[in-house]
C-alpha cells in the first residue's frame, strides 16, 4: 500500500470514514484538512453501476461549471480563413492548420484542449496516435469538432469540462479550486451532477450512482451523502 506523509495522516484523522457528509459539510471539512501551500483543485469521484465494457453503458458527457474551473485553459484551434479569425476573437491560445499539425508531430503539446472545424479533420486525423492516448484529440462526442468554433472556445475557457467513465466504472472530474466560495463549489457540483444524471445510459438497471467522494489535491477524500448531493441537480435545474 502507498505510504502517506505525516500531514496527510493527521488530516485523515479528521475524516470519519463511516460518515456520509452533506456537500456543505464536506466543503468545510476539505478546507479544514487541506495542508498544501498552493490553491488545490477540488475533484469529484463518482462510482457508477455501469459496465464500461459494453458500448451501450458508456457514460460520457459535458458539464459547464458556472463558476469556472479556476484554471487558465490553453485552447488550440485547428481552423482556416474566417473560422481562424473567429477562433482568435473567441480567445483561442493557438490557431493554425498544417503548421500546427507539423508542430505536434515534432513533439509540441503545450495546450490543454484541442478544437477543430469539421473540414480540418482530414488533416488533424493523422495526429490520432499522438493526441488520442492523451485525451487531446478533437471529438464530436466531446463537442470539440464544430463549425461554431467560437462558441465552443468560449464555453471551454469559461468552464466547460468533459467527463467519462473509466475502466473501473468511476468518473473523475475537477470542479474548481478550494479558494472558491462555498456557493461557487456547490453550484459547480450541482451542474456536474445534473450532467452526469442526464448521461445515464438507458441500459443501466437499478441504482446508477453508487458512491460520490470529494477531495482536494493531496488531501484524503470525503464521502458525500447521495441524497442531498443528487438533490443539488434538481435544485439547480
Amino acid at each position: 500500500m502507498p505510504s502517506h506523509g505525516k500531514k496527510y495522516i493527521e488530516a485523515a484523522k479528521k475524516v470519519d470514514e463511516d460518515k456520509l457528509y452533506p456537500p456543505s459539510d464536506a466543503i468545510k471539512l476539505l478546507r479544514e484538512i487541506s495542508y498544501t501551500k498552493f490553491d488545490p483543485t477540488i475533484e469529484i469521484h463518482i462510482r457508477t453501476s455501469v459496465d464500461p465494457r459494453h458500448a451501450d453503458q458508456m457514460v460520457r458527457g459535458l458539464a459547464v461549471l458556472p463558476a469556472g474551473t479556476g484554471k487558465e485553459v490553453r485552447v488550440l484551434a485547428f481552423a482556416q480563413g474566417d473560422k481562424a479569425r473567429e477562433a482568435e476573437q473567441a480567445g483561442a491560445t493557438y490557431v493554425g492548420a498544417q503548421d500546427m499539425v507539423q508542430k505536434i508531430e515534432g513533439g509540441w503539446l503545450e495546450f490543454d484542449v484541442a478544437v477543430a472545424t469539421p473540414d480540418m479533420m482530414g488533416m488533424v486525423g493523422k495526429l490520432g496516435k499522438i493526441l488520442g492516448r492523451r485525451g487531446l484529440m478533437p471529438n464530436p462526442k466531446a463537442g470539440t469538432i464544430s463549425f461554431e468554433i467560437g462558441k465552443v472556445i468560449k464555453e471551454v475557457k469559461a468552464g466547460r469540462v468533459e467527463f467519462r467513465v473509466d475502466k473501473t466504472a468511476v468518473i473523475h472530474v475537477p470542479i474548481g479550486k478550494l479558494s472558491f466560495t462555498d456557493d461557487q463549489i456547490a453550484t459547480n457540483l450541482a451542474s456536474l451532477m445534473d450532467a452526469v444524471i442526464r448521461a445515464k445510459p438507458s441500459g443501466v438497471k437499478g441504482q446508477y450512482i453508487q458512491t460520490i467522494a470529494m477531495a482536494s489535491s493531496m488531501s484524503p477524500s470525503v464521502r458525500l451523502d447521495l441524497q442531498p448531493t443528487m438533490a443539488l441537480a434538481s435544485a439547480g435545474a
